[in-house]
């Protein structure tokens, strides 16, 4: 019998596939489309097989659908931009892009090995200069419809160094390279206006039927709308007034205090000079803390007395003014009216710092102390110590109460989303420059969209520091301005790398396009992509940034749908030792040692076999061996049957026996199941147990029947079906067995087989036989035989006469096609 060579198989079909372009997918076709695509890597060094999962469910998805008879596109490419690259660069000496070069060979060998489909024409990486082009073109449009603006943000600012760090980069309030404390510094920055998009992308998600809810929820979340008022606090002794944004205007009389996040710059504004230094000794302890987990409830609260105050304008009341741990820039105004006896933070923040406590909300049955209170009390009830509104009930309040602010002209109805611009601005060299130059004379100019790109530099030094070398570059900042052709400076930020990915999916459909960005009427033929797929980290951001690129590309008249998938699929990750798979926890998997070791089809079929896809799964060595031992099993029994069918068709077919029909049934029941197992939510775990299951009763009908009364029309039947079903998870083995079967074709550009119905329905069935609850025998019978006549054949056989005969029979129990209980 031939030997199973896994690596010569695999390397010999890839290189077929590969000599006769079967994966390029042609502009049009007669055929309907269908987008397939993952989410495509950041080239960060080599692949596990975590990341394998992920192009495996792809390809799977790719090659059905092309059975099926779509024109599939299904590309590739790479997320190469980042900070990552730039580290590198610092630390090994190497420049980012040869770095990113590198790792991009690296993984194309890696996927190439796994025999992924992808149309390899149309790979791109983010990091080429045909594709930072078009990124900058979209900033351009965004710029000049108003959704491009620039102003100050705060940042994190390592004063060694003298540069902006990433919040990753911030380790326990230090500097991660020089181990320096981190300051908070207001920097002017760019940002993409998402927030005029909020209720779109927001009513946007009832659409998207082909989403997971929890991916939904997670984006309802994070765009987080609420209805409510905005109200104007003047500062005492100064014309600044602070705006703050309420959900529960019906507890503004129970206002004690006024808190401001540390990073606001209305901190540096009020505090008086003469406690300046003490601000900042508190400032420098709060950017040590956990920027996110400080806010919650739980978290101890800190703050610090400006020495100002505000005037609550609904009671001319004197207000403290706070600067407060709790509070983020990020969320609302930046600033929050302190209600004590109704928030629980609130609450926490007044009893530490001996601010009063005002009731203002009641509950309907009772009354509360503020003295004895133990917490807030945060439901609903009745307002009391509310001037007008006294004895209201407190829903019916906050609408009055808004309407009363309106008459009032000091405050107005709002709706505010927890969604905030999105700032693009990276003092960063490795991404794509922001086009924009800076004259004197005339000002901020955008750059001509004809003179794109706007090229990174190749000679340039990296400092220790981790500065952008694009600061100090003076080849690349001095320029001319191209209104009045004077002296001008460019912009020496990049852009986040999320703009980069939040419309590649774009690209893929003209990836070599010099002109533009895309082929509208191309573009407009392939999207919005059927499927994608990718990992349930990236729900929020680079699934919410590629909608609103979508929206705005739709509204400038260049798409002519505005969303950009139609169904989203996110696979759950596999971990090895009870851990997400890292080297430093050197707990990695490597593909490449997999696929030396089993194979390529071993390692894609057990990956699918674990667990269904979309949950977490642990790696074991025992599984995928196990799974080698079934691609063995079933190598040995396809050339088990080779010589009897490779002369063999299945033309004319006729059954004669019971196991006959019994193993054509098989045949076809699992057909019906691996179909609907990929088309019902990607249960490729149960589709392979399927395939198991026909291996298995196919080995005991070989067994079972002499050899020279095996069926070869049905067993050629069997070994043409089981090549195709098997195609999408074990492709090269399937294109071995399909070339062995003597067809001159591949397998992969051929059409899913359908099942038989009437092979599906079954004349017989076998029914147990049990006496007072213990199986004692079996029965084979028709399966439209009624209750009476069932009785009748199971009363008169010989082994149910041995334990019934003489004694009284109280009940015949038949539960309809399973089994029958005779208590006596």
């Amino acid at each position: 019998m031939k030997e199973y060579k896994p690596q010569e198989i695999e390397e010999k079909w890839q290189r077929v596939w590969e000599e006769e372009g079967v994966f390029h997918t042609p502009q049009r076709s007669e055929k309907p489309k269908y987008y397939a695509l993952v989410m495509f890597p950041y080239p960060s060094g080599t692949l596990h097989v975590g990341h394998v999962k992920n192009y495996v469910i792809g390809d799977i998805v790719a090659r059905y659908k092309r059975m099926r008879g779509y024109n599939v596109l299904h590309p590739f490419g790479y997320d190469a931009f980042g900070l990552p690259a730039e580290n590198a660069a610092i630390e090994k000496g190497i420049h980012p892009e040869e770095w990113t070069r590198k790792n991009i060979s690296t993984i194309r060998k890696q996927v190439k090995k796994l025999g992924i489909s992808y149309d390899w024409n149309r790979e791109i990486a983010t990091c080429d200069e045909e594709y930072y082009k078009w990124t900058q073109w979209i900033f351009l449009q965004l710029y000049k419809n108003g959704l491009a603006y620039k102003k100050k943000a705060a940042v994190n600012w390592c004063p060694k160094c003298k540069t902006v760090l990433a919040n990753e980069q911030v380790k326990d309030g230090k500097c991660e390279r020089c181990g320096t404390g981190v300051t908070i510094k207001h920097l002017e920055q760019w940002f993409f206006k998402i927030t005029d998009y909020a209720e779109r992308l927001l009513n946007d998600l009832e659409k998207l039927t082909g989403w997971p809810e929890h991916v939904k929820t997670m984006q309802r979340n994070w765009i987080g709308k609420s209805t409510g008022a905005e109200i104007e606090f003047p500062v005492e002794g100064s014309d600044t007034r602070i705006r703050v944004f309420t959900t529960r205007p019906d507890t503004l009389w129970g206002v004690t205090f006024m808190a401001l996040a540390p990073e606001s710059p209305l901190v540096e504004e009020l505090v008086p000079d003469d406690r300046r230094e003490e601000l900042q000794a508190f400032l420098e302890r709060v950017k040590q803390q956990d920027r996110f987990k400080r806010t919650s409830v739980e978290a101890e609260k800190e703050g610090f007395f400006l020495g100002r105050y505000v005037v609550n304008p609904v009671n001319g009341e004197r207000v403290p003014i706070y600067v407060a741990n709790y509070i983020l820039m990020e969320y609302g105004t930046g600033a929050i009216m302190g209600v004590p006896a109704h928030d629980q933070r609130d609450f926490a923040f007044a009893r530490k710092y001996g601010i009063p406590i005002r009731v203002v909300i009641k509950p309907v049955d009772g009354e509360l102390d503020p003295d004895k209170m133990e917490e807030a009390y945060e439901g609903e009830g009745i307002m009391v110590n509310s001037g007008p509104f006294t004895g209201t009930p407190s829903k019916e309040g906050i609408e009055k109460v808004i309407n009363w602010l309106e008459e009032k002209g000091i405050g107005k109805r709002s709706v505010q989303y927890k969604l905030r611009d999105w700032l693009i601005s990276r003092q960063r060299y490795w991404g794509a420059p922001i086009p924009i130059i800076y004259c004197e004379k005339c000002g901020t100019v955008p750059v001509p969209e004809e003179d794109l790109p706007v090229r990174l530099p190749k000679d340039v030094e990296f400092l220790p520091t981790g500065q952008s070398p694009l600061s100090f570059h003076e080849g690349f900042k001095r320029t001319n301005c191209p209104i009045c052709g004077g002296e001008a400076q460019r912009e020496t930020d990049t852009m986040d790398t999320f703009v980069d990915s939040s419309w590649y999916f774009l690209r893929y459909v003209n990836p070599h396009l010099d002109d533009k960005p895309f082929e509208p009427d191309d573009v407009n033929y392939w999207l919005p992509v059927d499927q994608y797929i990718g990992g349930v980290e990236h729900a929020i951001l680079h699934l919410l940034y590629s909608r609103f690129i979508t929206k705005v590309l739709h509204d400038l008249g260049y798409l002519n749908f505005d969303e950009p998938f139609t169904n989203l699929f996110t696979q759950g990750m596999i971990y090895k030792d009870g851990a997400k798979m890292s080297k430093s926890k050197g707990n990695v998997v490597s593909p490449d040692d997999m696929i030396e070791k089993y194979g390529a089809d071993t390692l894609r079929m057990y990956i699918l076999f674990m667990a269904p896809p979309e949950k977490d799964a642990e790696w074991s060595d025992a599984g995928i061996e196990g799974v080698h031992r079934f691609i063995r099993r079933l190598w040995n029994t396809f050339y088990t049957i080779l010589p009897h069918v490779k002369e063999e068709t299945a033309e004319g077919l006729s059954l004669t026996t019971p196991v006959e029909k019994e193993l054509r049934r098989k045949l076809h029941s699992i057909i019906k199941k691996v179909t609907e197992d990929i088309e019902g939510g990607f249960k490729f775990n149960t589709a392979i147990s399927g395939l198991m299951e026909l291996v298995n009763h196919l080995n005991q009908y070989l067994n079972g029947v002499p050899e020279d009364r095996w069926n070869k029309k049905l067993l050629r039947e069997i070994a043409e079906n089981l090549t195709l079903v098997l195609s999408p998870f074990a492709p090269h083995l399937a294109e071995e067995f399909w070339h062995e079967l003597g067809q001159e074709s591949l397998v992969v550009q051929q059409s899913w087989p359908s099942y038989d119905p009437e092979a599906l329905e079954v004349e017989e069935m076998e029914i147990a036989i049990q006496i007072n609850g213990k199986v004692r025998d079996k029965i084979l019978v028709p399966v439209d035989i009624s209750e009476e006549e069932l009785k009748k054949m199971v009363m008169e056989r010989e082994r149910v006469k041995e334990y019934v005969d003489g004694k009284t029979v109280k009940k015949f129990i038949y539960v309809k096609g399973r089994i029958v209980n005779i208590v006596i």
